[in-house]
C-alpha cells in the first residue's frame, strides 16, 4: 500500500479520535461540575483514545495481513519463476541435445558419404585395373579389391562375384613356346592363380578375421579353373556347372554349406573331395578324366520336398576315365548313379546308403565289400507311381542292411 495512503488513513484515525474525544468531552460532560465533570471527561477521554487505538491496531492488522499476503503471492510466484527457469534450462538442454545429435547424424551422413565415394572409386578403379591389357595391372586390381572387401564387409559379395566373373572369362592355357600368344596366356595363368587364391584364402575360416564368411555366392559357370585349390574352405551358394578344372583340382576337407552344382564340369586331372561335407550336390554329367577321389566324404540329409524320383544327390550320367574312390563315404539324402560310365572301377567299400538309392544302367565294374546301408525307406511314392532302390547285379542286400558281392 503506497505510503500516502497509510498517512491519510492515519490522520483519519487520528482526526475521528480527536473529534470522539471532543464530542464526549462537550456533550457527555454538559451540566457536570466538581468530582463527576473530572470523571466524566476522563470516561470520555478513554472511550476517544481506545476507539483511536482500535481503530489503529485494526488498520494495523490490516497492513499486516497484506504484507503477508503479498509475501506469500510473492513466494508462489517465486517458484512459479524457478519452474519456468527450470523448465527453460531443460527446454535449452532438449534442443542443445537435438542439435547434438543432429550435428553427429550430419557427420556421420557426410562421412558415409565420403567413404562410399571413397569405395566407389577405389572399386571403379580397381575394375579398371582388373581389365587392362597388362598383367601386372591385373594383378593390382586383384589386390586392390581384396584389400577393399576385406575393410568394408558390405561390398564383399559384390568384390567376390566381380572376381568369378573375371575367371568366368573365357581363357586358354599356355600351349607351344612357339605361339605368338603364350607369354600372355602365362601371364593370364598367373592372373588367375592370384585370383582363384583371393577367394580360397578368404573362405578358410582358419583365417580369422581375414575370412568373409561362407554366406558368399559363388558363381563360376563355365570358368576355367587351373590348379584349384580349395581345400578346407566354406562354400555357400555355389555353382560350377560346365567349369573346367585344368591341372589338379583339392576340395579335401571343403564344407558346401548350401547347394554344390558341379553339372557337366570337366576334371583334366585328379580331383579331390576327402572328407568334404555336402548339403545337396549334384555331378550330374560330369566328367572325370582322372582320378576321383571322394574318401570319408559326408553327403548330410537335408529336409527335401519330395517332388522328384532321386530328390537327393546325383551323379547320374556322370563318366569317371579313372578309378573312382568312395570309400566310406555317407549318402544321407539318397543318391543317383543311375547311367554312369565307369572306365575302371568304383569303389565303395565302407559306404552308407540311406533313403533311394539308384544304380541304374551302369556300365562298368563297381566293387563293395562289407559296406552298410541304412535301414531307411527303399521305396517311394508319387504321381501315382512307385519308385524303388536299384543296385548293381552283382550286389546282394541283406535284410541287416548289408550289401555282398554275389559271385559271377
Amino acid at each position: 500500500m503506497p505510503r500516502k495512503v497509510i498517512a491519510l488513513v492515519a490522520a483519519g484515525i487520528a482526526v475521528v479520535t480527536a473529534g470522539v474525544v471532543v464530542w464526549l468531552w462537550w456533550a457527555g460532560t454538559a451540566g457536570l461540575s466538581g468530582k463527576d465533570l473530572v470523571t466524566a471527561r476522563l470516561d470520555a477521554l478513554r472511550t476517544g483514545l481506545s476507539i483511536g487505538i482500535g481503530g489503529g491496531g485494526v488498520f494495523a492488522l490490516y497492513l499486516a495481513w497484506r504484507r503477508q499476503h503479498a509475501t506469500e503471492v510473492g513466494l508462489v510466484q517465486k517458484e512459479r519463476d524457478q519452474e519456468d527457469v527450470a523448465r527453460a534450462y531443460q527446454l535449452q538442454q532438449e534442443v542443445a541435445e537435438h542439435n547434438r545429435v543432429h550435428a553427429e547424424r550430419v557427420a556421420e551422413a557426410t562421412e558415409k558419404d565420403a567413404a562410399d565415394r571413397r569405395v566407389t572409386e577405389l572399386y571403379t578403379k580397381a575394375s579398371e585395373q582388373l581389365g587392362s591389357d597388362k598383367a601386372p595391372v591385373r594383378l593390382a586390381g586383384i589386390f586392390a579389391l581384396e584389400r577393399l572387401a576385406q575393410d568394408n564387409v558390405e561390398h564383399r559379395q559384390t568384390i567376390v562375384s566381380l572376381l568369378c566373373a573375371y575367371l568366368r572369362m573365357p581363357y586358354l592355357p599356355p600351349g607351344d613356346a612357339k605361339d605368338s600368344e603364350h607369354r600372355e596366356r602365362v601371364q593370364e595363368r598367373e592372373v588367375r592363380l592370384t585370383a582363384q587364391h583371393v577367394l580360397a584364402t578368404h573362405l578358410r575360416p582358419e583365417a580369422g578375421a581375414a575370412c568373409w564368411g561362407e554366406a558368399l555366392k559363388l558363381n563360376l559357370n563355365g570358368a576355367t579353373l587351373l590348379a584349384a585349390d580349395f581345400a578346407r574352405c566354406h562354400f555357400g551358394e555355389t555353382t560350377f556347372d560346365q567349369a573346367v578344372f585344368v591341372d589338379e583340382a583339392d576340395f579335401t576337407g571343403t564344407t558346401f554349406a548350401e547347394r554344390a552344382s558341379f553339372a557337366r564340369t570337366v576334371f583334366q586331372e585328379r580331383v579331390f573331395f576327402r572328407n568334404a561335407v555336402f548339403h545337396k550336390a549334384s555331378f550330374r554329367s560330369c566328367k572325370f578324366e582322372g582320378v576321383a577321389d571322394f574318401s570319408d566324404a559326408t553327403f548330410r540329409k537335408v529336409a527335401v520336398e519330395r517332388r522328384r524320383v532321386y530328390p537327393g544327390d546325383t551323379f547320374s550320367g556322370a563318366v569317371f576315365h579313372y578309378a573312382a574312390h568312395f570309400p566310406n563315404v555317407t549318402f544321407g539324402n539318397g543318391v543317383d548313379f543311375s547311367y554312369v560310365k565307369a572306365h575302371y572301377s568304383i569303389q565303395f567299400d565302407g559306404a552308407l546308403f540311406e533313403d533311394l538309392t539308384t544304380f541304374e544302367d551302369v556300365s562298368g565294374e563297381v566293387e563293395c565289400e562289407g559296406h552298410y546301408r541304412a535301414l531307411g525307406p527303399t521305396r517311394y511314392q508319387a504321381d501315382h507311381q512307385v519308385f524303388a532302390s536299384s543296385w548293381p547285379d552283382h550286389w546282394v542286400v541283406g535284410p541287416d542292411g548289408v550289401i555282398t558281392h554275389r559271385a559271377e
